[in-house]
């Protein structure tokens, strides 16, 4: 399988609850995601020079790697950071009824 038709999960993080929901909305309306679960974190991390902590809701992503250019720039107009973490993870296995079902959803219309 080509490398573009592998699915493959994106990490997003978000400063709240609503945030994340309305991200999730759009990316599965768009098509850009089959399914995205919203889980709560604790983040420690360092910013402008300062350590920080902040509860915030992470978002896992499953989509197809070819969506993930258009699946980025959504995350990217719509969020709240000016930095979000967007990080693309590959799925290199799985039940293959799930991987299929991530490809029909996240197919571009």
């Amino acid at each position: 399988m080509h490398k573009q038709d592998k699915a493959c999960v994106v990490i997003v993080t978000c400063a709240s609850e609503e945030e994340a929901g309305k991200l999730a909305e759009e990316l599965i309306n768009r098509r850009l995601a089959a399914c995205v679960q919203i889980v709560a974190v604790s983040s420690y991390y360092r910013w402008d020079g300062v350590v920080n902590y902040s509860q915030e809701k992470q978002l896992l992503i499953k989509t197809m790697q070819s969506r993930y250019a258009e699946l980025e720039q959504t995350i990217l107009e719509k969020h709240s950071y000016d930095c979000p973490e967007i990080i693309q993870l590959p799925i290199d296995g799985g039940f293959s009824g799930y991987l299929d079902w991530i490809k029909v959803e996240s197919r571009a219309e």
